[in-house]
């Protein structure tokens, strides 16, 4: 599916309904924040041929609280309105706020493809 037809299907859908899945794995830190594995080349023929025996075949990426704390509520299930209140349950920050912030998290987790969405899984097939 090329960025056209992506586009399309995202722009008649509220960003609030939209149900994010996560494209990568994580790890789980000792102060509980979230440090996610994104491999630096997703097919595994090139890893092999531009990445050395002696570099990690990874980046490594630290989220901060708020981050995180998303990054956990993805599970494949909730839209982001959930995955908001789920986080104001737990946050005791104003509701706007929060889903403004919450929102341009998951756009920017989305335009880096470390997430995609169930809506565009679905219209694959």
């Amino acid at each position: 599916m090329n960025i056209f037809q992506r586009r399309n299907i995202l722009r008649n859908i509220n960003t609030l309904d939209l149900i994010p899945i996560r494209r990568h794995h994580h790890q789980s830190e000792e102060n509980g924040l979230i440090t996610l594995i994104v491999p630096k080349f997703e097919k595994k023929w090139m890893q092999k041929f531009f990445v050395s025996g002696h570099r990690q075949d990874h980046h490594k990426i630290k989220l901060d609280e708020l981050g995180s704390e998303t990054w956990k509520a993805i599970d494949g299930v909730r839209s982001v309105n959930n995955i908001c209140e789920y986080l104001r349950n737990q946050k005791e920050e104003p509701i706007e706020d929060l889903e403004n912030r919450v929102s341009k998290f998951i756009s920017m987790l989305y335009e880096q493809r470390y997430i995609t969405f169930q809506q565009l899984e679905e219209a694959k097939k």
